[in-house]
């Protein structure tokens, strides 16, 4: 949870930096980080693939598999990061513009983009190599690591940004370089605690082409899932500004008082879910991995529910930290409200969310969130929103249906789906590929 804190603080801390710079400033970064967001999907995916196949061939102990997951993953990760490493250099400039943007955010959006992008390499490796250590039950190191990185982000962003002390004052620019070397150092940190003697996981000669297709078997529904939610912004945005300037600004207000206060616990019991999950199917235990992602769920709802409730009161004072101006405060009061509603619901989809992918199934929460966004979020603000007349209000109830639908669809599947079939079948397609440390247990 810590980690997933530090991470939205260290985006929080842009966009408040970027704010003493000036509103273009904001601009640029808002503009750029659209299409910066786009490696964390792919690296996502990849690393839902590899923290399955991780925390399965730790439970059954697999070693000789698990490793050659980890490595291929790595690999595919870097491949991966090249598109945008290309686009970033050729077409920075018109990926701002073509979003109306005026000259001077697109000139400072364009530098910011081309330099957050060449760390892509380095974003893959992070979101891949911190699963895969999750993956074997390890969940300490990762979070010292990324921690860590986030915290000299967080401060090499103030100082670069404003140049304090001896260093140049390198405005945006500066966001993107302290961003883009804390990628890096955490990478190579990541890399080099995989090869010590602390990891359980050790590089290999890829060689097995089934660990390969199950990667992105597993890891391009996630890949699309989140491209789902990154997609919808754009409509969803276009639909609040219809409504007014201070709608969309007080969307974005109200959503960061759940993603800073309440996202990161969820976030974290998902991933907890995902790990247990799947090393129960390892060690060849179904029912009670279904068991324990119950269980996790009930005690994601009872704790990110009762933090809802907190939320729900403070809505208007928290708001109040971001802006004074009375028609954005009393709709991001709204959206607050809507968010912390909705905390029970969003808690209870990450949990059994992670327990699907646990069992390597990322196919039914990717349909989940895709049918739940554009039908519920996106159909319900717009059909009772802009056609009936309701306003501001339908956007409050699209966000609170969205998540109830997702829930209704992964908890009947979760229920009486193959889920748990699906992962014995995928550990027992590549058992044959394994060396003869397949049965040796972890030390």
């Amino acid at each position: 949870m810590l980690t997933q804190v530090l991470r939205t603080l260290m985006r929080t801390t842009d966009v408040i930096v970027a704010g003493f710079l000036s509103p273009a400033a904001v601009a640029a970064v808002g503009l750029a980080d659209v299409y910066a967001r786009l490696p964390a999907r792919i690296g996502s995916g990849v690393g839902d693939g590899a923290i399955a196949l991780s925390s399965q061939d730790t439970g059954r102990g697999a070693v000789g598999n698990r490793n050659e997951a980890v490595t291929q993953a790595l690999l595919i990760g870097v491949l991966a990061s090249v598109p945008f490493i290309v686009f970033g250099l050729f077409f920075n400039e018109w990926a701002i513009a073509v979003l109306g943007a005026e000259i001077d955010v697109v000139q400072s959006g364009a530098l910011y983009l081309v330099i957050i992008l060449l760390s892509s390499p380095a974003r893959h490796t992070v979101l891949i190599a911190a699963r895969a250590i999750q993956g074997t039950g390890d969940t300490r190191s990762p979070m010292i690591v990324r921690s860590g990185a986030n915290a000299v982000n967080i401060v090499g962003t103030v100082v670069l940004a404003f140049g304090i002390g001896p260093l140049p004052e390198l405005s945006v620019i500066g966001i993107a370089v302290a961003t883009t070397s804390a990628n890096y150092l955490e990478a190579m940190a990541f890399l080099v605690f995989i090869y010590s003697h602390w990891s359980q996981i050790e590089y290999v000669h890829p060689t097995d082409p089934i660990i390969g297709k199950q990667l992105i078997l597993i890891g391009l529904p996630r890949t699309a899932e989140g491209l789902t939610e990154l997609i919808a912004e754009f409509p969803f945005n276009a639909i609040l500004l219809v409504f007014g300037t201070e709608v969309n600004a007080a969307y974005h207000i109200g959503r960061r008082m759940y993603q800073q206060i309440a996202a990161p616990l969820s976030r974290g019991y998902g991933i907890a879910t995902n790990i247990i999950v799947g090393q129960g199917l390892g060690e060849g235990n179904p029912t009670e991995a279904y068991w324990d992602g119950s269980i996790i769920a009930m005690l994601g709802v009872i704790t990110v529910g009762g933090l809802g409730f907190v939320l729900f009161g403070i809505a208007e004072q928290f708001v109040l930290l971001f802006t004074h101006d009375p028609m954005t405060v009393a709709y991001a009061t709204g959206f607050a409200r809507a968010y912390a509603l909705s905390t029970v619901l969003i808690a209870l989809y990450v949990v059994i969310a992670g327990a699907l992918r646990g069992g390597s199934e990322t196919r039914v929460p990717f349909l989940a969130k895709l049918s739940g966004t554009f039908i519920f979020l996106l159909g319900t603000t717009y059909l009772f929103g802009l056609r009936l007349g309701y306003g501001v209000v339908a956007a409050y109830a699209g966000i609170v249906a969205d998540y109830a639908w997702r829930n209704v669809v992964l908890c009947f599947y979760y229920a009486t789906g193959d889920w748990r079939e699906r992962g014995t079948t995928m550990m027992t397609d590549r058992a044959g590929a394994d060396d003869e440390h397949a049965s040796t247990p972890d030390d």
